[in-house]
């Protein structure tokens, strides 16, 4: 029997900061610059390289400081902290695809909004928030992913926790259900067969569901035991729906299919640290009696999240613009 594993690089946690100073040379970060514009065909490649290479190295030690700081801070800045990290982080992604960003000032604004009141018996998990055609969101959700048309999307905050595969305890505790752990080694996985009944599909329909969202080139499927086997024609790292879990170090798929299974993992992340950071703000008697009494399962919840958040987005940032390279 083969011994499956994830295949990608393991990443120690505490040195994801450390691979992120080789970009805190102005040097570096202008070649690296270069590079993204060049493999663009962006015509002032040169130029913009050296213009944007400062602010590069800016947005990454800015978000670096929020980061530090949300860990020694109490938890009721953290989401403020955390999310304005994130923001410079991703403003530093952007630069490697957008040269001319902010070339308006309408992309610096969030582009969400929440809900402005919490009503009785409010719950977090089925909070609502609204993506603006406006703003960041969109703009490096389309830069950076490629993904378009989320304007006017109205989310419950459920759907974007389920795309946490780090959050597997939390919802087999709670709701018992529990992500698929997908095994990979070299150009095979193996992933559970209960995830048919799970989707709804067919071997054949689950096939083409696979290949037709992560691009993946299948060679051939089939069931060996309780599991599917796929073959593919290549050994690069899987795109969405597949999730990497941090903690477990493999691959994962949701355990359920929605619309947002394609939702990139740092839009999912912004989302919820956005409706967070505005809770923090805003709504200080509910924020503050969850902190002090914990009386619904939202504080576990959104806990868990924090410390999730805080290791897995400099990561996401990390791959991201290793990729690039």
């Amino acid at each position: 029997m083969s011994n499956f594993s994830n295949n990608s690089e393991v990443i120690i946690l505490q040195d994801i900061w450390q691979k992120l100073t080789y970009f805190h040379s102005a040097e570096n970060a202008q070649k690296f610059l270069h590079h993204c514009y060049k493999d663009s065909l962006y015509e002032k490649a040169e130029i913009k390289s050296y213009e944007n290479c400062y602010p590069f190295i800016y947005y990454l030690q800015h978000g670096e400081i929020y980061y530090n700081q949300s860990s020694i801070a109490p938890m009721a800045i953290k989401p403020v902290l955390l999310f304005y990290g994130l923001i410079h982080l991703i403003k530093a992604c952007l630069l490697t695809v957008d040269p001319n960003y902010p070339a308006t000032t309408s992309v610096l604004a969030h582009g969400v909004s929440s809900r402005k009141r919490k009503k009785q018996q409010y719950q977090f998990i089925n909070d609502e928030i609204k993506i603006q055609k406006l703003g960041l969101c969109t703009h490096f959700a389309k830069q950076m992913f490629h993904v378009e048309r989320l304007d006017g999307e109205k989310i419950i905050m459920k759907n974007l926790l389920e795309q946490i595969p780090e959050l597997d305890d939390y919802f087999l505790f709670n709701q018992h259900q529990n992500i698929f752990v997908v095994h990979k080694l070299d150009q095979t996985y193996k992933i559970p067969i209960s995830i048919l009944d799970k989707y709804h599909f067919t071997l054949d329909s689950f096939a083409r569901f696979i290949e037709q969202k992560s691009c993946i080139e299948i060679q051939t499927v089939y069931t060996e035991g309780e599991n599917i086997m796929i073959q593919t024609n290549n050994n690069s790292r899987p795109l969405l729906p597949f999730r990497f879990h941090l903690f477990k170090q493999e691959y994962c798929l949701p355990f359920k299919q929605s619309k947002y299974i394609n939702y990139p993992d740092l839009l999912v992340h912004y989302l919820l640290l956005y409706n967070l950071s505005m809770i923090a703000r805003y709504e200080t008697e509910w924020w503050c009696e969850l902190l002090k009494t914990t009386p619904t399962n939202d504080y576990s919840l959104i806990k868990s999240f924090l410390s999730i958040t805080a290791q897995k987005t400099p990561y996401l940032v990390y791959q991201y613009l290793r990729e690039q390279r």
